[in-house]
């Protein structure tokens, strides 16, 4: 059988290829989806990605499957709960940022009917697809990821630098920024 080519980042170890060949650059619709990567995407500010997906179940059992009507309402003994969960990263600020965020999330729900309807503009509905050659050629922000962060700030979302915001355009499928000999580079959409 003959081995799939992958963008080389994933290569060898399994938790990034299942990753990357099951979710990356796969279009993401769906609000509760969309914000639990919007939670992972911050926590991962400042850590490698493998750490947040070694720790992703975790994360679901510790922020009620991602269900951001409950995480709106955490409570301040709901914060110091997470901050003793060594299964997840126990920054405080990161924690106090997914209530925020949820609380935000929801905001836009008001405002575009759901989060998709409003992330989703910024790329005209559909996804961005990259030609990147190599890895290296794969860019860690651009003009747009920018301007996405600058919006969701002022709607009063934290941790949404312009890194996590591409960051969370490419595990939504935003962008496509496999490159040109990976086999998920023309997707199926």
């Amino acid at each position: 059988m003959e081995e799939k080519i992958r963008c080389k980042w994933c290569v060898g170890i399994p938790i990034y290829e299942e990753y990357h060949d099951q979710e990356w650059g796969v279009p993401v619709y769906d609000d509760q989806k969309l914000f639990e990567f919007l939670i992972l995407e911050t926590f991962q500010a400042g850590l490698s990605w493998i750490t947040i997906l070694k720790k992703r179940k975790n994360f679901s059992i510790a922020f009620d499957a991602f269900d951001y009507q409950k995480v709106a309402l955490y409570s301040e003994e709901k914060v110091q709960e997470l901050l003793q969960d060594a299964g997840i990263i126990r920054n405080q600020l990161k924690i106090r940022a997914a209530i925020s965020n949820a609380l935000a999330f929801m905001e836009v729900q008001k405002q575009f009917g759901s989060f998709s309807n409003y992330i989703w503009k910024f790329v005209d509905e559909k996804p961005v697809i990259n030609n990147l050659k190599s890895i290296s050629d794969i860019p860690s922000s651009t003009p747009l990821s920018d301007l996405i962060s600058k919006d969701l700030k002022k709607r009063g979302f934290k941790f949404v630098g312009s890194t996590v915001v591409y960051a969370h355009m490419q595990a939504t499928g935003m962008v496509n920024d496999h490159v040109q000999d990976c086999w998920k580079k023309n997707p199926v959409i």
